[in-house]
């Protein structure tokens, strides 16, 4: 059973950064894939990235060059690194995995676990 523990929303300005984390527990394997999503108020569910843990990494085009996805294997953790910030960003933020498998989907029915979520809010 893959445990996740989503960590670090917060408010922030417009053009600011957060670093959210992902904290994974219950596997031992590494193909694992790590998905974010978001979801604002009204709308609905958005991939955002998903980083395979022995593979590649990949990005939806509204935030390529402003997320950044990196991993603490050590610690099972994996983090969002998220930079210029943009009031549209507002969302809770989601992680999502999917064990045994050797690439990343977008789309979140494919994910098997989801964490609780964590708030962004980004004011302009």
């Amino acid at each position: 059973q893959v445990e996740l523990v989503e960590s670090g929303g917060g408010s922030v300005q417009a053009g600011g950064s957060l670093r959210l984390s992902c904290a994974a527990t219950g596997y031992t394997m590494r193909r694992v894939c790590i998905g974010w999503f978001r979801q604002a108020p009204g709308k609905e569910r958005e991939w955002v990235a998903s980083a395979h843990l022995v593979g590649s990494t990949t990005y939806a085009d509204s935030v390529k060059g402003r997320f950044t996805i990196s991993q603490d294997n050590a610690k099972n953790i994996l983090y969002l690194e998220m930079n210029s910030l943009k009031p549209e960003d507002t969302a809770m933020y989601y992680c999502a995995a999917r064990a045994s498998v050797i690439a990343c989907m977008s789309w979140g029915t494919w994910y098997d676990y989801w964490g609780q979520g964590t708030q962004v809010t980004v004011s302009s």
